[in-house]
């Protein structure tokens, strides 16, 4: 059997998972930094949940999934890494694209940081709601299926999250 025979049996082919990585590592990057504190724990989440997809590939059902299983196997990995260095979590500045001007880019950047440390002072659950609903844009019946809730519970988590992110930003505390 030659490697694109076993590659294509079933489930997710390595070209599909190749063309995935090359269109949304940047994305899942991006979702894996809201969630966690610093640039090289966000990449090292992001290569592991490749790395699991891909071994996991031949047992995919539906190909087409292949970025919603990414998505929640980042989140999964994310939660892993935060409860695994709890006491010692701290926040680290995070290198920002480059921007259009010095004056505007400096605005947006701490902006940025005081919206990213309102969002790490939130509980858990309120800042992976507020995370996946607005910067990952699911719907709240995604959000639910992927974070094993009820939409219910995303709907309150999601209200109370942007009224404590409102009150943080507003305050400058965040």
């Amino acid at each position: 059997m030659t490697t694109s025979a076993t590659d294509t049996v079933a489930g997710a082919s390595v070209d599909l998972l190749t063309t995935t990585y090359q269109a949304h590592y940047r994305a899942l990057l991006r979702l894996a930094a809201l969630l966690l504190d610093d640039l090289s724990s966000c990449e090292d989440v992001v290569q592991e949940a490749f790395i699991r997809v891909h071994a996991a590939r031949r047992r995919v059902r539906e190909p087409e999934k292949i970025l919603a299983y990414l998505r929640q196997t980042v989140v999964n990995l994310s939660r892993s890494t935060l409860r695994r260095r709890i006491l010692g979590l701290r926040l680290l500045p995070k290198p920002m694209p480059d921007m259009a001007s010095a004056e505007e880019g400096a605005y947006d950047a701490l902006e940025r940081d005081q919206l990213k440390t309102a969002l790490q002072s939130l509980q858990r659950r309120q800042r992976e709601v507020l995370v996946l609903r607005y910067y990952a844009d699911m719907t709240e019946a995604q959000v639910a299926e992927l974070l094993g809730i009820s939409v219910g519970a995303v709907k309150a988590y999601g209200s109370r999250g942007l009224a404590a992110l409102r009150v943080l930003m507003e305050s400058g505390n965040g």
